[in-house]
């Protein structure tokens, strides 16, 4: 795959904690520079990424109850609402894991299916992360149902936070178990061009990467 082709597949990320605006002045920079598909910032970066990129073509995404996914639904539904307020395109957003790992799918859905709708009344897109990394199989394949009974527009593995990231055999594993209609984002530990080759062969239409620019050179 051409490295201008797959920069098109790359979410461009900063999300450390002691994220600077000078960082993210570059971030834009880099994104503009290479066409990536869209920048990943804090929330509280959103407005000075979309003052950067209004008319650049490139989507602004941002996190919603990162990294550990157990806000309450109401607090999620305003980080949501502010975000879009902002200028955000894309919400990435993580699953209460704690309640998938008890079985409690009605609150799940009920959540997910809410947040969506949020979305997409202001078109947006809203990408659910179910930390693929800590899960079985077994749960993965829950997640994914769940997600797709919601409506959601990505399954993303990852956050980048946890033990450990996005894996192949998770994404061939989403990608089986999710109607076509919903993409697949891999994110987490994905450095090199052929990593992400790898990871777009297995399903993803989507790389979230701190390594846009390594990767695309």
């Amino acid at each position: 795959m051409d490295k201008k082709i797959i920069a098109r597949y790359i979410d461009h990320t900063l999300l450390k904690q002691n994220t600077t605006a000078a960082q993210i002045h570059q971030l834009c920079a880099d994104a503009l520079k290479n066409r990536f598909a869209a920048v990943c910032v804090p929330p509280n970066y959103v407005e000075l990424a979309k003052d950067k990129l209004e008319t650049g073509g490139i989507k602004i995404a941002t996190v919603i109850g990162f990294p550990l996914g157990y806000s309450h639904t109401e607090a999620k539904a305003t980080e949501i609402e502010l975000a879009i307020g902002s200028g955000a395109d894309e919400l990435d957003m993580v699953m209460n894991m704690g309640d998938l790992l008890n079985g409690n799918s009605e609150f799940i859905f009920n959540e997910l299916s809410y947040c969506t709708q949020i979305c997409h009344e202001r078109d947006a897109i809203i990408k659910v992360i179910i930390e693929s990394g800590i899960l079985t199989n077994e749960q993965i394949i829950m997640a994914c149902q769940i997600c797709a009974d919601a409506g959601v527009d990505f399954v993303k593995t990852s956050t980048g936070f946890a033990e450990q990231g996005a894996t192949i055999e998770a994404v061939q594993l989403m990608r089986k178990h999710l109607p076509q209609s919903i993409a697949i984002k891999a994110s987490g530990g994905i450095k090199t061009y052929e990593q992400a080759v790898a990871f777009i062969n297995a399903g993803a239409s989507r790389i979230g990467t701190s390594s846009g620019v390594e990767i695309c050179y």
